[in-house]
């Protein structure tokens, strides 16, 4: 008796250590390795263009050489309460990573950007580069005025 149940023991181990079959689940699958294929491929469609100054209002615009920090303080106040529920300064999120945004736009088109998003998504080919690598998450008129703009344009500068 000992032996039968020494047996089925061992069998009954023997089967429990077999080969794992791979059972195919209906619905939602996430897959890391594709999602970075992607943010490769997008990140290469969105060139570099410090020429561009964008559609709207400021049709050419050069910081001066010093940072004014009143104007630069209004527009981190002015980014506090608006910008950041999409962006962050130096992390992507619904929105692009701000730092060092002067380094890859032009001052215009970044101004023109935050004026007149919604022109700047339907002609500027930057804009709907950035939409794309965005999954389509458009960028929201906040109706500054060139002032607060130009503030919050500031204020970018000191990251």
């Amino acid at each position: 008796m000992k032996k039968v149940v020494l047996f089925l023991a061992l069998g009954a181990m023997i089967a429990s250590c077999g080969g794992k079959k791979e059972e195919k689940k209906d619905g939602f699958e996430v897959s890391r390795t594709k999602t970075e294929e992607k943010a490769a491929e997008t990140k290469a469609g969105v060139p570099v263009d410090l020429d561009n100054n964008g559609v709207g209002p400021i049709k050419d615009f050069e910081f001066p050489a010093e940072i004014d920090q009143a104007m630069a303080d209004r527009g981190k106040a002015k980014f506090d309460a608006i910008c950041v529920a999409c962006h962050m300064i130096d992390k992507r999120m619904i929105g692009p990573a701000l730092k060092d945004v002067f380094d890859r736009r032009s001052p215009a088109w970044v101004m023109n950007m935050i004026l007149n998003p919604d022109g700047m998504l339907k002609e500027d080919p930057i804009a709907q580069a950035l939409l794309k690598e965005y999954n389509n998450a458009i960028m929201l008129n906040q109706n500054l005025t060139e002032e607060e703009a130009r503030d919050v344009a500031e204020y970018l500068r000191t990251l």
